[in-house]
Protein backbone atom coordinates (compact mmCIF):
# COMPACT_ATOMS: atom_id res chain seq x y z
CA UNK A 1 0.00 0.00 0.00
CA UNK A 2 1.09 3.58 -0.54
CA UNK A 3 2.63 5.39 2.24
CA UNK A 4 1.56 8.86 2.60
CA UNK A 5 3.12 9.96 5.99
CA UNK A 6 5.83 12.21 4.06
CA UNK A 7 2.38 14.14 2.30
CA UNK A 8 1.61 15.10 5.83
CA UNK A 9 4.72 17.38 5.80
CA UNK A 10 3.12 19.54 3.42
CA UNK A 11 1.07 20.44 6.22
CA UNK A 12 3.96 22.50 7.88
CA UNK A 13 3.44 25.62 6.48
CA UNK A 14 0.71 27.15 8.62
CA UNK A 15 1.27 29.01 12.24
CA UNK A 16 3.65 26.60 14.11
CA UNK A 17 1.78 28.20 17.36
CA UNK A 18 -1.06 25.93 16.49
CA UNK A 19 0.84 22.89 15.53
CA UNK A 20 0.42 19.91 17.32
CA UNK A 21 2.74 16.25 17.50
CA UNK A 22 1.46 14.49 14.02
CA UNK A 23 -0.11 10.51 15.47
CA UNK A 24 2.92 8.31 15.68
CA UNK A 25 3.26 5.12 13.96
CA UNK A 26 1.07 2.63 15.79
CA UNK A 27 0.94 -1.02 15.67
CA UNK A 28 -2.08 -3.73 15.35
CA UNK A 29 -1.75 -5.45 18.52
CA UNK A 30 -3.88 -7.49 21.05
CA UNK A 31 -1.96 -9.38 23.38
CA UNK A 32 -2.87 -13.26 22.57
CA UNK A 33 -5.48 -12.36 20.32
CA UNK A 34 -7.11 -13.19 16.63
CA UNK A 35 -4.35 -13.23 14.08
CA UNK A 36 -6.64 -11.49 11.91
CA UNK A 37 -8.43 -7.55 12.81
CA UNK A 38 -10.78 -6.48 10.65
CA UNK A 39 -10.98 -3.09 8.98
CA UNK A 40 -14.34 -1.11 7.57
CA UNK A 41 -14.49 0.63 4.29
CA UNK A 42 -14.92 4.22 5.56
CA UNK A 43 -18.56 5.24 3.88
CA UNK A 44 -20.12 2.00 4.73
CA UNK A 45 -19.24 2.39 8.35
CA UNK A 46 -20.22 5.99 8.65
CA UNK A 47 -24.03 4.80 7.53
CA UNK A 48 -24.66 1.20 9.44
CA UNK A 49 -21.26 0.79 12.11
CA UNK A 50 -20.30 -2.45 11.52
CA UNK A 51 -23.19 -4.08 10.87
CA UNK A 52 -21.79 -3.16 7.08
CA UNK A 53 -19.42 -6.06 6.72
CA UNK A 54 -15.88 -5.77 6.93
CA UNK A 55 -13.52 -4.51 3.86
CA UNK A 56 -10.77 -6.72 5.14
CA UNK A 57 -8.33 -8.10 7.92
CA UNK A 58 -5.14 -6.41 8.97
CA UNK A 59 -2.60 -8.81 10.53
CA UNK A 60 -1.21 -8.77 14.37
CA UNK A 61 1.88 -6.69 14.51
CA UNK A 62 0.65 -4.64 11.21
CA UNK A 63 2.01 -1.40 11.22
CA UNK A 64 0.12 1.68 10.32
CA UNK A 65 0.01 5.69 10.23
CA UNK A 66 -3.53 6.63 11.95
CA UNK A 67 -5.82 9.36 11.30
CA UNK A 68 -9.19 11.12 11.52
CA UNK A 69 -11.78 9.76 9.28
CA UNK A 70 -14.00 12.91 8.98
CA UNK A 71 -17.91 12.92 7.85
CA UNK A 72 -20.27 15.73 7.80
CA UNK A 73 -17.22 17.27 9.74
CA UNK A 74 -17.25 15.06 12.42
CA UNK A 75 -14.82 12.29 13.07
CA UNK A 76 -15.91 8.78 12.76
CA UNK A 77 -16.85 7.25 15.95
CA UNK A 78 -18.76 4.47 17.46
CA UNK A 79 -21.46 5.86 19.65
CA UNK A 80 -19.60 5.63 22.71
CA UNK A 81 -17.04 8.09 21.53
CA UNK A 82 -14.43 5.85 20.18
CA UNK A 83 -12.57 6.74 17.19
CA UNK A 84 -12.39 4.30 13.83
CA UNK A 85 -9.32 5.63 12.49
CA UNK A 86 -8.12 5.82 8.92
CA UNK A 87 -4.92 4.34 7.97
CA UNK A 88 -1.92 3.96 5.62
CA UNK A 89 0.05 0.86 6.23
CA UNK A 90 3.64 1.15 6.75
CA UNK A 91 4.79 -2.48 7.36
CA UNK A 92 2.26 -5.37 6.65
CA UNK A 93 4.10 -8.65 8.26
CA UNK A 94 2.44 -10.96 5.75
CA UNK A 95 4.72 -9.73 3.18
CA UNK A 96 7.60 -8.23 5.22
CA UNK A 97 11.58 -8.57 4.11
CA UNK A 98 14.50 -7.25 6.16
CA UNK A 99 14.40 -4.50 4.73
CA UNK A 100 11.02 -3.56 6.51
CA UNK A 101 12.95 -2.95 9.68
CA UNK A 102 14.73 0.39 8.17
CA UNK A 103 11.28 1.34 6.52
CA UNK A 104 9.58 0.80 9.99
CA UNK A 105 12.30 2.74 12.05
CA UNK A 106 12.43 5.52 8.91
CA UNK A 107 8.76 6.40 9.71
CA UNK A 108 8.65 6.37 13.35
CA UNK A 109 11.54 9.42 12.82
CA UNK A 110 9.84 11.21 10.68
CA UNK A 111 6.59 11.08 12.15
CA UNK A 112 8.44 12.16 15.55
CA UNK A 113 9.63 15.27 14.30
CA UNK A 114 6.15 15.88 12.44
CA UNK A 115 3.92 19.13 13.75
CA UNK A 116 0.67 19.70 12.26
CA UNK A 117 -2.92 21.44 12.41
CA UNK A 118 -4.69 18.44 13.18
CA UNK A 119 -5.42 14.81 12.55
CA UNK A 120 -7.36 14.86 9.76
CA UNK A 121 -6.91 11.83 6.59
CA UNK A 122 -6.00 12.90 3.13
CA UNK A 123 -8.71 12.17 0.75
CA UNK A 124 -6.96 9.23 -0.21
CA UNK A 125 -7.57 7.01 2.81
CA UNK A 126 -11.27 5.07 2.35
CA UNK A 127 -11.27 2.83 5.04
CA UNK A 128 -11.19 2.32 8.75
CA UNK A 129 -10.24 0.39 11.89
CA UNK A 130 -10.94 0.76 15.78
CA UNK A 131 -8.43 2.59 17.22
CA UNK A 132 -8.45 0.16 20.70
CA UNK A 133 -6.79 -2.27 18.39
CA UNK A 134 -3.91 -0.09 17.76
CA UNK A 135 -0.83 0.93 20.19
CA UNK A 136 2.02 3.27 19.98
CA UNK A 137 5.16 0.65 19.97
CA UNK A 138 8.34 1.97 18.45
CA UNK A 139 10.53 -1.66 18.21
CA UNK A 140 10.73 -2.29 14.84
CA UNK A 141 10.70 -5.95 12.57
CA UNK A 142 13.22 -7.87 13.72
CA UNK A 143 15.45 -10.77 11.00
CA UNK A 144 17.67 -12.60 11.73
CA UNK A 145 21.21 -11.33 9.79
CA UNK A 146 22.17 -13.11 6.75
CA UNK A 147 24.92 -15.48 7.51
CA UNK A 148 28.56 -13.83 6.79
CA UNK A 149 30.11 -17.05 5.29
CA UNK A 150 32.13 -17.09 8.67
CA UNK A 151 32.48 -20.04 10.78
CA UNK A 152 30.09 -22.88 10.03
CA UNK A 153 29.88 -26.21 12.47
CA UNK A 154 28.44 -25.94 15.76
CA UNK A 155 30.99 -25.43 18.69
CA UNK A 156 30.78 -26.59 22.50
CA UNK A 157 28.61 -27.52 24.63
CA UNK A 158 28.19 -28.57 28.11
CA UNK A 159 26.54 -31.75 27.63
CA UNK A 160 25.10 -33.64 24.99
CA UNK A 161 22.07 -31.82 24.84
CA UNK A 162 23.26 -28.80 25.15
CA UNK A 163 25.03 -29.82 21.70
CA UNK A 164 22.20 -30.70 20.36
CA UNK A 165 20.33 -27.62 20.94
CA UNK A 166 24.29 -25.81 19.12
CA UNK A 167 23.62 -28.20 16.24
CA UNK A 168 19.42 -26.94 15.68
CA UNK A 169 21.03 -22.99 16.19
CA UNK A 170 23.31 -23.51 13.22
CA UNK A 171 20.95 -25.87 10.75
CA UNK A 172 18.95 -24.57 8.04
CA UNK A 173 15.63 -25.80 9.51
CA UNK A 174 16.18 -23.24 12.62
CA UNK A 175 16.77 -20.52 9.93
CA UNK A 176 13.61 -20.93 8.46
CA UNK A 177 12.25 -19.80 10.94
CA UNK A 178 12.81 -16.04 10.66
CA UNK A 179 12.75 -15.73 7.07
CA UNK A 180 9.14 -14.33 7.49
CA UNK A 181 7.29 -12.48 9.88
CA UNK A 182 4.69 -13.73 10.97
CA UNK A 183 3.42 -17.22 13.02
CA UNK A 184 7.32 -17.77 14.45
CA UNK A 185 6.24 -19.68 17.23
CA UNK A 186 4.62 -22.40 14.96
CA UNK A 187 7.36 -22.22 12.28
CA UNK A 188 10.30 -23.13 15.20
CA UNK A 189 8.17 -25.96 16.40
CA UNK A 190 7.98 -27.55 12.77
CA UNK A 191 11.77 -26.85 12.53
CA UNK A 192 12.66 -28.61 15.38
CA UNK A 193 10.22 -31.07 14.28
CA UNK A 194 12.30 -31.63 10.61
CA UNK A 195 15.48 -31.23 12.33
CA UNK A 196 15.16 -34.56 14.81
CA UNK A 197 13.64 -36.62 12.20
CA UNK A 198 16.93 -35.06 9.62
CA UNK A 199 19.80 -35.76 12.47
CA UNK A 200 19.21 -39.13 14.15
CA UNK A 201 22.65 -39.61 14.25
CA UNK A 202 22.95 -36.99 17.13
CA UNK A 203 20.70 -39.32 19.36
CA UNK A 204 18.00 -41.29 20.32
CA UNK A 205 14.15 -39.81 20.11
CA UNK A 206 13.70 -39.24 23.96
CA UNK A 207 17.21 -37.58 23.83
CA UNK A 208 16.42 -34.85 20.93
CA UNK A 209 13.37 -34.47 22.09
CA UNK A 210 14.90 -33.19 25.36
CA UNK A 211 17.51 -31.18 23.65
CA UNK A 212 13.92 -29.75 22.15
CA UNK A 213 12.19 -28.70 25.38
CA UNK A 214 16.02 -27.22 26.94
CA UNK A 215 16.08 -25.47 24.25
CA UNK A 216 12.54 -23.63 24.78
CA UNK A 217 13.08 -23.19 28.18
CA UNK A 218 16.09 -21.09 27.49
CA UNK A 219 14.73 -19.01 25.11
CA UNK A 220 11.87 -17.99 27.49
CA UNK A 221 14.70 -17.62 30.47
CA UNK A 222 16.68 -15.35 28.52
CA UNK A 223 13.59 -12.88 27.31
CA UNK A 224 11.55 -13.42 30.37
CA UNK A 225 15.03 -12.47 32.94
CA UNK A 226 16.04 -8.64 32.32
CA UNK A 227 18.04 -9.16 29.24
CA UNK A 228 20.26 -5.64 30.23
CA UNK A 229 21.30 -7.67 33.52
CA UNK A 230 23.74 -10.20 31.14
CA UNK A 231 25.69 -12.10 33.45
CA UNK A 232 25.64 -11.08 36.21
CA UNK A 233 24.72 -13.46 39.30
CA UNK A 234 21.17 -11.77 40.19
CA UNK A 235 20.20 -11.88 36.51
CA UNK A 236 22.07 -15.53 36.07
CA UNK A 237 19.56 -16.65 39.39
CA UNK A 238 16.78 -15.01 38.07
CA UNK A 239 16.71 -16.93 34.53
CA UNK A 240 17.14 -20.34 37.12
CA UNK A 241 14.20 -19.24 38.36
CA UNK A 242 12.08 -19.06 35.39
CA UNK A 243 13.37 -22.48 34.26
CA UNK A 244 12.27 -23.98 37.83
CA UNK A 245 8.33 -22.35 36.83
CA UNK A 246 8.81 -24.23 33.97
CA UNK A 247 9.67 -27.60 35.18
CA UNK A 248 6.88 -26.90 38.16
CA UNK A 249 4.26 -26.33 35.89
CA UNK A 250 4.98 -29.29 33.68
CA UNK A 251 6.33 -31.83 36.66
CA UNK A 252 3.92 -32.63 39.47
CA UNK A 253 1.58 -30.49 38.49
CA UNK A 254 0.58 -30.31 34.73
CA UNK A 255 -2.80 -28.24 33.64
CA UNK A 256 -3.50 -27.89 29.86
CA UNK A 257 -4.39 -24.12 30.87
CA UNK A 258 -1.11 -23.38 31.64
CA UNK A 259 0.23 -24.85 28.41
CA UNK A 260 1.00 -28.43 29.78
CA UNK A 261 -0.10 -31.30 27.66
CA UNK A 262 1.85 -34.26 29.35
CA UNK A 263 4.41 -34.67 32.00
CA UNK A 264 7.62 -33.19 30.86
CA UNK A 265 6.33 -30.89 28.69
CA UNK A 266 8.41 -27.59 28.96
CA UNK A 267 8.17 -26.64 25.58
CA UNK A 268 4.62 -26.38 25.66
CA UNK A 269 4.40 -24.53 29.18
CA UNK A 270 7.23 -22.25 28.08
CA UNK A 271 5.75 -21.18 24.86
CA UNK A 272 2.42 -21.05 26.02
CA UNK A 273 1.37 -17.04 25.56
CA UNK A 274 -0.79 -16.69 27.96
CA UNK A 275 1.48 -17.75 30.72
CA UNK A 276 5.12 -16.13 28.67
CA UNK A 277 3.62 -13.45 26.88
CA UNK A 278 6.86 -12.77 25.26
CA UNK A 279 5.50 -15.34 22.80
CA UNK A 280 2.62 -13.62 21.75
CA UNK A 281 2.71 -13.53 17.92
CA UNK A 282 3.32 -9.58 17.69
CA UNK A 283 6.33 -9.70 20.42
CA UNK A 284 7.83 -13.03 18.34
CA UNK A 285 8.04 -10.59 15.45
CA UNK A 286 10.52 -7.87 17.23
CA UNK A 287 12.36 -9.79 19.55
CA UNK A 288 15.16 -12.69 18.89
CA UNK A 289 12.88 -15.34 21.00
CA UNK A 290 12.74 -17.62 17.94
CA UNK A 291 16.12 -16.47 16.39
CA UNK A 292 19.52 -18.81 15.79
CA UNK A 293 20.98 -16.96 18.58
CA UNK A 294 23.88 -19.52 18.96
CA UNK A 295 24.99 -19.51 15.46
CA UNK A 296 28.94 -19.61 15.67
CA UNK A 297 29.03 -16.94 13.12
CA UNK A 298 27.28 -14.17 14.90
CA UNK A 299 29.79 -14.52 17.61
CA UNK A 300 31.81 -11.55 16.69
CA UNK A 301 28.34 -9.80 16.97
CA UNK A 302 27.92 -7.77 20.16
CA UNK A 303 24.38 -8.46 21.26
CA UNK A 304 23.96 -11.83 19.74
CA UNK A 305 27.49 -12.93 21.70
CA UNK A 306 25.78 -11.24 24.86
CA UNK A 307 23.19 -13.82 24.33
CA UNK A 308 25.78 -16.63 23.35
CA UNK A 309 27.46 -15.94 26.95
CA UNK A 310 24.25 -16.03 28.87
CA UNK A 311 23.25 -18.92 27.35
CA UNK A 312 26.48 -20.66 28.36
CA UNK A 313 26.09 -19.51 31.86
CA UNK A 314 22.77 -20.74 32.52
CA UNK A 315 22.63 -23.89 30.38
CA UNK A 316 24.14 -26.22 33.09
CA UNK A 317 21.83 -25.50 35.73
CA UNK A 318 18.46 -25.55 33.07
CA UNK A 319 19.54 -29.18 32.71
CA UNK A 320 20.09 -29.95 36.45
CA UNK A 321 16.28 -27.91 37.20
CA UNK A 322 14.61 -29.94 34.03
CA UNK A 323 16.36 -33.12 34.38
CA UNK A 324 17.94 -33.51 37.47
CA UNK A 325 15.44 -34.22 39.83
CA UNK A 326 15.61 -33.01 43.83
CA UNK A 327 19.41 -33.17 43.55
CA UNK A 328 19.55 -30.95 40.89
CA UNK A 329 17.36 -28.59 42.26
CA UNK A 330 19.66 -28.66 45.63
CA UNK A 331 22.52 -27.92 43.47
CA UNK A 332 21.28 -25.30 41.38
CA UNK A 333 19.35 -23.98 44.28
CA UNK A 334 21.34 -24.47 47.54
CA UNK A 335 20.14 -23.37 50.96
CA UNK A 336 16.01 -23.90 49.65
CA UNK A 337 13.98 -26.27 50.95
CA UNK A 338 12.71 -29.03 48.05
CA UNK A 339 8.95 -28.33 48.90
CA UNK A 340 9.25 -24.84 48.43
CA UNK A 341 11.46 -25.32 44.96
CA UNK A 342 8.74 -27.99 43.82
CA UNK A 343 6.02 -25.22 44.72
CA UNK A 344 7.40 -22.31 42.93
CA UNK A 345 5.36 -21.95 40.05
CA UNK A 346 4.58 -18.32 40.13
CA UNK A 347 7.01 -15.20 40.13
CA UNK A 348 6.03 -11.29 40.06
CA UNK A 349 8.24 -8.81 38.10
CA UNK A 350 7.35 -5.80 39.18
CA UNK A 351 9.02 -3.37 36.60
CA UNK A 352 6.71 -4.93 33.70
CA UNK A 353 3.85 -4.59 35.61
CA UNK A 354 1.24 -2.13 35.10
CA UNK A 355 2.27 1.48 36.08
CA UNK A 356 0.12 3.49 37.86
CA UNK A 357 0.45 7.00 39.51
CA UNK A 358 -1.35 7.64 42.93
CA UNK A 359 0.42 10.79 43.83
CA UNK A 360 -0.97 12.43 40.59
CA UNK A 361 -4.42 13.57 40.37
CA UNK A 362 -6.77 13.28 37.44
CA UNK A 363 -4.18 11.33 35.65
CA UNK A 364 -6.12 9.01 32.92
CA UNK A 365 -4.97 6.63 30.26
CA UNK A 366 -6.64 6.89 26.95
CA UNK A 367 -7.20 4.15 24.53
CA UNK A 368 -8.85 6.16 22.29
CA UNK A 369 -10.63 9.21 21.95
CA UNK A 370 -11.01 12.68 19.89
CA UNK A 371 -9.86 16.39 20.82
CA UNK A 372 -11.57 19.19 19.61
CA UNK A 373 -10.39 22.94 18.70
CA UNK A 374 -13.01 24.51 16.53
CA UNK A 375 -12.89 22.47 13.36
CA UNK A 376 -9.79 20.72 13.51
CA UNK A 377 -9.84 17.44 15.53
CA UNK A 378 -7.05 15.30 17.25
CA UNK A 379 -6.71 11.69 17.84
CA UNK A 380 -5.47 11.21 21.44
CA UNK A 381 -4.86 7.22 21.51
CA UNK A 382 -2.70 5.10 23.55
CA UNK A 383 -1.36 7.81 25.68
CA UNK A 384 -2.12 9.05 29.47
CA UNK A 385 -3.39 12.72 30.18
CA UNK A 386 -3.82 15.05 32.88
CA UNK A 387 -7.06 16.48 32.87
CA UNK A 388 -8.06 20.11 33.46
CA UNK A 389 -11.34 21.78 33.46
CA UNK A 390 -14.37 20.65 31.75
CA UNK A 391 -15.88 22.96 29.11
CA UNK A 392 -18.71 22.20 27.38
CA UNK A 393 -18.77 18.59 26.24
CA UNK A 394 -14.73 18.31 26.31
CA UNK A 395 -11.96 18.39 29.05
CA UNK A 396 -8.72 20.59 28.99
CA UNK A 397 -5.84 18.03 29.33
CA UNK A 398 -2.16 17.82 29.03
CA UNK A 399 0.01 15.06 27.82
CA UNK A 400 1.51 12.78 30.98
CA UNK A 401 4.39 11.36 29.81
CA UNK A 402 6.58 8.60 31.21
CA UNK A 403 10.06 7.58 30.73
CA UNK A 404 10.82 4.37 32.61
CA UNK A 405 14.33 4.10 34.57
CA UNK A 406 15.87 1.10 36.44
CA UNK A 407 14.45 1.87 38.88
CA UNK A 408 12.03 4.81 38.61
CA UNK A 409 9.22 6.64 36.55
CA UNK A 410 10.00 9.77 35.59
CA UNK A 411 7.13 12.20 34.78
CA UNK A 412 6.73 14.84 32.47
CA UNK A 413 3.84 16.80 31.70
CA UNK A 414 3.32 18.84 28.63
CA UNK A 415 0.84 21.29 27.11
CA UNK A 416 1.02 19.52 23.75
CA UNK A 417 -2.70 20.23 22.21
CA UNK A 418 -3.22 23.78 23.81
CA UNK A 419 -7.01 24.73 23.25
CA UNK A 420 -8.52 21.50 22.57
CA UNK A 421 -10.68 19.49 24.40
CA UNK A 422 -10.55 15.55 25.07
CA UNK A 423 -14.31 14.21 24.59
CA UNK A 424 -15.71 13.76 28.19
CA UNK A 425 -17.45 10.35 27.33
CA UNK A 426 -13.97 9.03 27.79
CA UNK A 427 -13.18 10.54 31.32
CA UNK A 428 -13.98 8.78 34.39
CA UNK A 429 -12.11 10.85 36.66
CA UNK A 430 -11.34 7.63 38.42
CA UNK A 431 -9.59 6.90 41.29
CA UNK A 432 -6.63 4.32 40.81
CA UNK A 433 -7.16 0.83 42.44
CA UNK A 434 -4.28 -0.49 45.24
CA UNK A 435 -0.86 0.09 43.48
CA UNK A 436 1.74 -0.24 46.27
CA UNK A 437 5.14 1.98 45.71
CA UNK A 438 7.35 -0.82 43.36
CA UNK A 439 4.68 -3.22 43.79
CA UNK A 440 5.79 -4.32 47.28
CA UNK A 441 4.16 -4.18 50.97
CA UNK A 442 4.14 -1.56 53.26
CA UNK A 443 6.41 -1.94 55.64
CA UNK A 444 9.43 -2.51 53.02
CA UNK A 445 12.33 -0.35 53.59
CA UNK A 446 13.44 1.71 50.07
CA UNK A 447 15.16 4.67 49.49
CA UNK A 448 11.90 6.37 48.63
CA UNK A 449 9.40 5.49 45.85
CA UNK A 450 10.66 5.54 42.51
CA UNK A 451 7.60 3.66 41.07
CA UNK A 452 3.98 2.05 41.60
CA UNK A 453 2.81 -0.62 40.08
CA UNK A 454 -0.48 -3.08 40.05
CA UNK A 455 -0.13 -6.20 41.38
CA UNK A 456 -1.95 -9.44 40.44
CA UNK A 457 -4.93 -10.97 41.79
CA UNK A 458 -3.17 -14.31 42.95
CA UNK A 459 0.51 -12.59 44.41
CA UNK A 460 -1.08 -12.54 48.09
CA UNK A 461 -2.69 -16.89 48.01
CA UNK A 462 1.07 -18.32 47.73
CA UNK A 463 4.08 -18.14 49.90
CA UNK A 464 6.98 -15.61 48.75
CA UNK A 465 10.15 -16.90 48.68
CA UNK A 466 13.69 -16.10 48.55
CA UNK A 467 15.64 -18.13 46.26
CA UNK A 468 19.61 -18.26 46.62
CA UNK A 469 21.76 -19.32 43.92
CA UNK A 470 25.75 -19.79 43.74
CA UNK A 471 26.96 -17.88 40.30
CA UNK A 472 30.01 -17.91 38.18
CA UNK A 473 29.61 -13.94 38.11
CA UNK A 474 30.20 -12.51 34.66
CA UNK A 475 28.92 -8.88 34.94
CA UNK A 476 26.42 -6.88 32.66
CA UNK A 477 28.67 -6.87 29.80
CA UNK A 478 29.20 -10.94 30.12
CA UNK A 479 32.85 -10.29 29.81
CA UNK A 480 34.73 -10.25 33.16
CA UNK A 481 35.94 -13.21 34.52
CA UNK A 482 33.85 -15.07 36.51
CA UNK A 483 34.32 -14.73 39.70
CA UNK A 484 31.47 -17.17 42.28
CA UNK A 485 28.62 -15.39 43.81
CA UNK A 486 26.22 -16.31 46.32
CA UNK A 487 23.00 -14.48 45.56
CA UNK A 488 19.47 -14.39 46.30
CA UNK A 489 16.36 -13.33 44.42
CA UNK A 490 13.06 -13.05 46.03
CA UNK A 491 11.54 -12.43 49.03
CA UNK A 492 8.41 -10.00 50.40
CA UNK A 493 10.58 -6.93 49.54
CA UNK A 494 12.59 -7.95 46.68
CA UNK A 495 11.59 -4.74 44.18
CA UNK A 496 12.58 -6.79 40.78
CA UNK A 497 11.48 -10.26 41.21
CA UNK A 498 9.82 -12.50 43.73
CA UNK A 499 8.95 -15.91 43.23
CA UNK A 500 6.06 -17.02 44.72
CA UNK A 501 5.56 -20.90 46.19
CA UNK A 502 1.94 -22.91 46.73
CA UNK A 503 -0.34 -20.52 44.52
CA UNK A 504 -2.98 -22.47 44.53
Amino acid sequence: MRIWFGALALLVSFDLLAAIPATPVMTVYKFNGPMDVPYYDADRFAAAGTAAGRAGTLVQGTSVIPCLMIRNGEPLTDRDGTPYVGFEVVVDPRSATPASTEVFKRAVAERKELQVRNHHCPASVRNVINVRELYALEKAPFFDPPRSGGRRGSTGGASELDRIVRAFHDSNECASVNTRLTRRRQALERAWEDFSARRSDLGSPTTLARAKHLDYAMRTALYEGHLGRGCNAYGACERNIVVLSIRNRAVGQCQRGQGCTFPGDFQGVSSAPSQYNIWDEYLTQISGLTACYLRPDLADRDNYAKLQAMYAQTVPDAEQILYGGDSGLRAVFPGNSLSDLTTTRHYYHAPAMGQCFPNHDRVEYMTGAVARKGDDFALIANTRIEVGDKSGSGYAFKEFLVTQEPDRDVVRVQDNYPGFLVDARKVSLKRPDYCPPYGIPGGCRSAGAGRYRKVPNWLGSGDPVELHCRIADRGETCKESGSMRSVSVGGVCDKEMRPVARVP
